[in-house]
């Protein structure tokens, strides 16, 4: 089975967690949390450019472990209990190097490589135009800064060949403009096979 990778970006505190549970829940597949939260739990929230790398790292490594488990329930189901090939993954390496650059003003070529090298099937790029929700962790209440960010996120995305989808509004319009965009994913898919 073919595993679709479908990333889901965007400056903090504008839904991408809660939008990659909703859709693993409604797909019935397997989402990939972002590690950095677990990173900086641990280890505080001060961090040097080089904790960036390790998350990075840390990242992918989760990433893979989730798509073999996604292989394995896949295989262990019946036709009649058939499971969407969709993995969720909330953050990828574009999420990394806009957090170097951000904040450090460099990037680890590491991580540009893994940019170059990996592959996913789809991008939905989460718009601020959410409240934004105080943590421990969030770094930006401000819209001015979380608008630079979601314009360089756009920015990545307009100039790579992934395909990519704007997600706005409410959670609820969010999760709908996100399951339309993953559909179209999978006819495309489904139109493919049958060439």
């Amino acid at each position: 089975m073919s595993i679709k990778k479908i990333v889901i970006v965007g400056p903090e505190s504008t839904g991408k967690t809660t939008l990659c549970r909703q859709l693993a829940a409604h797909y019935h597949s397997l989402y990939c949390p972002e590690y950095a939260r677990e990173y900086l739990l641990t280890h505080g929230k001060s961090y040097e450019y080089d904790d960036l790398l390790t998350i990075a790292k840390a990242q992918l490594q989760q990433e893979d472990t989730c798509i073999q488990q996604l292989l394995g329930i896949s295989a262990n189901r019946t036709a009649a209990k058939s499971i969407h090939p969709y993995l969720f993954i909330d953050t990828d390496m574009y999420v990394m190097k806009v957090w170097c650059e951000f904040v450090f003003d460099q990037c680890h070529k590491w991580i540009l490589d893994q940019i170059t090298e990996r592959r996913y099937d789809l991008y939905l790029l989460c718009k601020p135009d959410l409240p934004w929700v105080k943590d421990e962790l969030r770094e930006y209440p401000d819209l001015e800064r979380r608008l630079k960010l979601y314009h360089y996120y756009k920015d990545l995305l307009v100039h790579q060949a992934t395909p990519w989808a704007e997600i706005s509004g409410n959670y609820e319009e969010r999760l709908q403009q996100a399951i339309a965009a993953t559909d179209a994913l999978y006819r495309g898919r489904m139109a493919e096979q049958e060439m």
